[in-house]
């Protein structure tokens, strides 16, 4: 799709909804939490952002079309945006932000809901989902990562070659070993250089950017998982319905999705062609389309 054809499609939809928010408490923390309007004959549907340095701005208004169908739920992560940080920031796991998931729908009265997260949002939401299985109807992961961190180097050989000057240089300077450090200066750099890759069209690469974020939780949990994990055993226990959908053209390589459908029992992958690591935004017909009719 051409930004010509981005730009008409979001058009169509006329106005986009407004978000309510509310500040909610758990696990000892303040959420900032964000709503659409309440839609009935279905769960709400809760979306978890990926980036880790970022807030719910990543996946809004991008996920919109969602909300015509459901009530749609964003929420910045603990120590992103304008939720409270845990005590010691340094400390931050990806199972703190986890645990979060089914704290976050019982302290907002929900009895079910369904997840959907991207890229390293679909990592919290894997292990959400998980940990809260009676509270999950359906999951929907989008170019999620995988459930080891084996698709790290093949990812950066592949950002490499899609990235040119200034955003090279960065890339090519930052080790893994680097990455492994929690300095929210290097990781927020590293992240705004590495962006343009996540496109397949590079005419749209050049009108999206992230914020300058430098969350030190976030960079922390980052840090973490770039030195490795293993997600297998907990992930096998996954038991909802569960969609997988990757963009065909994303840095992130399709088998790393691939896996995740293999190891999570009752999962169907689907393929985004002409799409990268943002189907939403570059192939939102089909993208859309597909999740309204798992959901």
């Amino acid at each position: 799709m051409s930004y010509a054809d981005f730009v008409a499609f979001r058009k169509s939809l006329g106005r986009t909804p407004p978000l309510d928010r509310q500040m909610v408490r758990a696990r000892g923390l303040t959420f900032a939490v964000f709503s659409t309007p309440p839609v009935s004959g279905g769960p709400p549907l809760v979306c978890i952002n990926g980036g880790m340095l970022y807030d719910h701005s990543m996946l809004w208004p991008a996920l919109s079309p969602l909300a015509t169908k459901r009530q749609v739920i964003l929420y910045d992560q603990r120590g992103r945006g304008a939720s409270s940080a845990p005590a010691d920031p340094s400390q931050a796991t990806i199972d703190d932000d986890a645990g979060d998931v089914g704290a976050l729908r019982r302290a907002l009265g929900i009895r079910q809901w369904d997840v959907l997260g991207h890229s390293w949002g679909g990592g919290i939401a894997m292990l959400g989902t998980a940990r809260d299985l009676a509270g999950v109807r359906k999951l929907v992961l989008v170019n999620a990562v995988g459930p080891t961190g084996s698709w790290m180097s093949p990812l950066r050989a592949n950002v490499l070659a899609r990235v040119d000057g200034e955003q090279y240089q960065i890339v090519s300077q930052t080790s893994e070993a680097m990455l492994g450090i929690p300095d929210p200066a290097l990781h927020s750099t590293y992240s705004r250089a590495v962006y343009p890759a996540w496109f397949a069209d590079r005419e749209m690469a050049a009108r999206f950017a992230p914020a300058d974020a430098r969350s030190e939780t976030g960079t922390a949990v980052l840090a973490r998982l770039r030195q490795g994990y293993d997600w297998s055993q907990t992930v096998r226990g996954i038991s909802v319905p569960t969609l997988i959908i990757h963009g065909v053209d994303d840095a992130l390589p399709l088998a790393v999705s691939r896996e995740n459908s293999y190891i999570i029992p009752n999962a169907r992958h689907e393929d985004v062609p002409a799409a990268g690591h943002m189907p939403f935004w570059e192939a939102p017909q089909r993208f859309f389309a597909l999740i309204d009719s798992f959901l």
